[in-house]
């Protein structure tokens, strides 16, 4: 049984201690599926303000689904496409601010008024993006982009 609930004083605090406790989760598991479900129940209880938090898998060239916490979600999203899909074509991190002004905004959730998106890659190639959304406009900082990177490099070496 896991109880890994955090609770910290500051941003940098709480990502620290998330990045921990994801290591946890994943060390000595091999099922892909697994640590993205895990990662995404962690990431959903442990940061306030989300709708949804979870994962698309980059399968040929394409965005799937992944695990997720929040309400049913787009299946399948193309690169280019919408948030997830700039940070699937780019490998560049996706934050923004209010998702109704970005162009070509892909809305899965009306409830969602800010994203950020991370993309995982291990060797240059695009394994999957974790995708975050929150209802609340401008909700995610450079602290948050930051402690999101460091999750994404702990799922990089287990995906």
């Amino acid at each position: 049984m896991y109880d890994l609930r955090i609770q910290a004083d500051s941003k940098a605090e709480l990502y620290r201690d998330l990045v921990a406790a994801l290591e946890s989760l994943v060390t000595g598991e091999p099922d892909p599926t697994a640590n993205m479900a895990n990662a995404s129940a962690l990431i959903m209880e442990s940061l306030p303000d989300l709708n949804w938090a979870g994962f698309y898998r980059n399968v040929g060239g394409e965005l799937v689904l992944g695990p997720f916490q929040g309400r049913a979600a787009c299946i399948r999203i193309p690169f280019g496409k919408g948030v997830c899909g700039a940070a699937a074509e780019t490998l560049q991190v996706q934050r923004v601010d209010d998702v109704h002004a970005f162009p070509g905004h892909i809305a899965c959730d009306a409830a969602s008024a800010s994203e950020l998106v991370v993309p995982i890659a291990r060797n240059g190639e695009l394994i999957a993006v974790l995708d975050l959304d929150s209802p609340r406009v401008a909700r995610f900082t450079q602290e948050d982009e930051d402690g999101c990177v460091a999750l994404c490099e702990v799922l990089a070496r287990v995906l």
